[in-house]
Formats: C-alpha cells, structure tokens, sequence
C-alpha cells in the first residue's frame, strides 16, 4: 500500500517561498520509473496538475503558470519529493497534492499530467494547505 504524506505548506506574503515536501512509503520502486507530481486545487475551481517528475529519469514538466517559480525534485534515498516554489503569488493559494502513477512511464506519459486533464494518477496523499497574502 503506497502513502504520500505531504508537509510544509503554509501562509506567505507575496513574493515568498515555500518547499513543500511528500514522504513516499509502502513501495520501493516507486521512484523508479513512475510519474511523480504536485497538483494543486483552489476552492471552487478544478484540480491541476503543476509540477510532475519523471523518477526513472528525472525528467521534469511544469505548468505555464509556474514556470521559472517553481521547481520539482526528488531524493529516492530518501522518498521524498519537493516542490520549491519561489515568488510566490496570490493566485498559487490552493491545497497541494503530491501524486503518483504510471509505472514504467515514459516522458509522454508524465507530461500529460500537466494541467486539468490529468489521469491515471493512482496514488494521492491528504494535502497540504499553501495560503499567499498581498
């Protein structure tokens, strides 16, 4: 049984950064070969995916709007995965999902999990919370 528990959400003002994390257990070849990602969903609007990573070959696919501010990484001695995000806006306010799926993924199929029509993402943990302030 795999579980995702991610932290290190928070509130920050505008132009602030935080790095979430996702502690991966229950299956060790999860960071071999999988689509590993942060999703993101804001009240009253559609659940998206931001930031995904291929863990086979690291591999790495961002959504427009975070491009350049955020930046996914994984530590598979650790399984952990992060999201650093920096300068930070109000609209990134949302809950912050870390995800997995696709194993033995190819790049195509990560870079498909990238915005509103995402699928095949068959782990997920409970959230964490990132609240930006003007």
């Amino acid at each position: 049984q795999v579980q995702l528990v991610e932290s290190g959400g928070g509130s920050v003002q505008v132009g602030g950064s935080l790095r979430l994390s996702c502690a991966a257990s229950g299956y060790k070849y999860i960071y071999r070969g999988h689509c590993m990602g942060w999703f993101r969903q804001a009240p009253g609007r559609q659940r998206e995916g931001v930031a995904i990573i291929n863990t086979g070959g690291g591999t790495t696919f961002y959504a427009n709007s975070v491009k350049g501010r955020f930046t996914i990484s994984q530590d598979s001695a650790k399984n952990t995965l992060y999201l650093e995000m920096n300068d930070l806006k109000v609209e990134d306010s949302a809950t912050y999902y870390c995800a997995a799926g696709w194993p033995g993924a190819a790049d195509s199929d990560c870079a498909k999990q990238i915005g509103l029509a995402f699928y095949g993402m068959d782990y997920w943990g409970q959230g964490t919370p990132v609240s930006v302030s003007s």
